[in-house]
């Protein structure tokens, strides 16, 4: 593993500015993500928001030649869902808008899985018990801690309530790159892995899905879905090691601790 670079005060102070800006992208997106509209218009909405409002560049566009601001991943597509003009959703659909933002250098990366119209109750349970999943994963951050006590939390917590984590993809570390060390694994061992630092700077994003664990990747070579085209659900945020535990940096106005439930 290269070695994790660790923030500065100044430097996590342009980040959580970042971070701040992200939370308002995912506010303005809340009351437009209804049946009836295209995943593409998602896209547009994000980008004339982050460029001509908050003067910030979106920065998943043209990375890895990737020629738009978000990914929309709908129902059994586990992430890198491409927005599209003929997808159109649905009231009962599940849609994971996942958003990077750059300002004065640094980038935040967040996502939120949004239920469109009427979803059924085993597709909210699944949505809900994702995103304690990741606030279990967060809560586990601290100096001293490791990256296999994060990854346990959220293994755990997905696997007692009947879902499968996809082992294939994991959070990152961030900053002035969008993908930099670490890896932060959603599953994991107590104790083991990397030891967490004040100052490092990673997001926790688990993709939990409702049957098996197993993915593949669609012929367009980026879109993964589930291959038993079971429901899939995905929440992230950036955080930061402080000296006390784990600062969200992208945490939304409206979002508490969850409770967690059985």
């Amino acid at each position: 593993m290269s070695r994790v670079a660790l923030k500065s005060p100044a430097e996590l102070a342009l980040m959580r500015e970042a971070g701040k800006l992200l939370a308002q992208v995912f506010h303005y997106l809340d009351t437009r993500i209804v049946p009836g509209i295209s995943t593409m218009a998602i896209d547009r909405w994000a980008e004339r928001y982050i460029v001509d409002e908050l003067h910030a560049r979106p920065a998943s566009k043209g990375q890895y030649d990737y020629p738009f601001v978000l990914n929309a991943s709908v129902n059994h597509v586990v992430c890198h869902g491409i927005p599209s003009d003929t997808q159109i959703l649905t009231s009962g659909d599940i849609v994971n808008v996942d958003i990077t933002l750059e300002k004065n250098g640094f980038i935040a990366d967040s996502s939120k899985t949004y239920l469109v119209g009427d979803v059924t109750p085993n597709a909210k349970r699944l949505v809900d018990k994702t995103y304690e999943a990741m606030w279990q994963g967060i809560h586990a951050v601290k100096p001293g801690a490791t990256l296999g006590d994060v990854g346990y939390a959220i293994q755990y917590h997905a696997e007692r309530h009947g879902y499968s984590v996809v082992r294939e993809y994991c959070g990152h570390g961030i900053g002035r790159e969008m993908h930099e060390e670490p890896q932060v694994l959603h599953y994991g061992k107590r104790g083991k892995g990397l030891t967490l630092q004040e100052g490092m700077v990673f997001t926790i994003e688990p993709m939990i899905n409702m049957g098996k664990a197993k993915i593949k990747t669609k012929r367009d070579g980026w879109t993964v879905v589930t291959s038993d085209k079971k429901l899939s659900a995905q929440w992230e945020h950036t955080v930061a090691v402080t000296a006390t535990g784990g600062e969200v940096l992208t945490l939304r106005d409206d979002e508490h601790l969850p409770v967690l439930s059985d």
